[in-house]
């Protein structure tokens, strides 16, 4: 049985492909391999949840409708969730729950009443894994064209894509600084202890 209880994942960028400030359900594209991972959580058991920072609420580009309009979106396409955490303030605005702070992940595991140390975070730059060390959670960073360099270099655990880095936390917290998991995807489905 895995150790790991919960994975929560970064919205833009992680989940979705990032369009700055969307307001707009109709431009929400999952990547590559967000369904197959997140039907790969469930099927195994674990918890689901999405915690994002949307400044553009502070910043007036977008509406508190309009943020759940595109979470809906996403709920219907890659859900449902079993928390979302949202943070509508600004860099500025001294918030507990804006990453790197740790209040939106803690408040999330509370929601699905688990440990910080039994969730995964998953997401694409270095505030996403630094809200999940000072939450005392697990992190794991899958960059895209918007990570930096130096972000890739610092982090802990590394995968090179959505599906890696749930395949490799099926069995327990991530070890190792790159992930990877060479199964065909049918035997990760597996609970079974059969021929690999």
């Amino acid at each position: 049985m895995s150790g790991v209880k919960a994975v929560l994942f970064d919205r833009d960028g992680t989940l979705v492909h990032d369009v700055p400030y969307n307001g707009d359900p109709e431009r929400v594209r999952p990547v590559d391999g967000a369904r197959e991972a997140l039907d790969l959580l469930r099927a195994h058991g674990i918890r689901t949840g999405v915690v994002t920072n949307q400044s553009g609420v502070a910043r007036g580009l977008l509406t508190d409708a309009e943020v759940r309009a595109v979470n809906h979106r996403i709920d219907d396409l890659l859900g449902p969730f079993d928390v979302w955490a949202i943070c509508p303030h600004g860099p500025d605005d001294g918030c507990h729950c804006r990453k790197p702070e740790p209040g939106m992940i803690l408040w999330a595991v509370g929601r699905i009443c688990t440990h910080p140390a039994e969730a995964v975070v998953i997401g694409d730059i270095g505030a996403d894994l630094e809200a999940a060390r000072r939450a005392g959670a697990h992190g794991i960073l899958v960059p895209n064209e918007a990570t930096r360099p130096e972000e890739t270099a610092a982090a802990e655990h590394l995968a090179p894509d959505l599906l890696t880095a749930v395949r490799a936390v099926l069995a327990g917290p991530p070890k190792g600084r790159v992930l990877a998991d060479e199964r065909p995807i049918e035997n990760a489905y597996s609970t079974g202890g059969g021929p690999r």
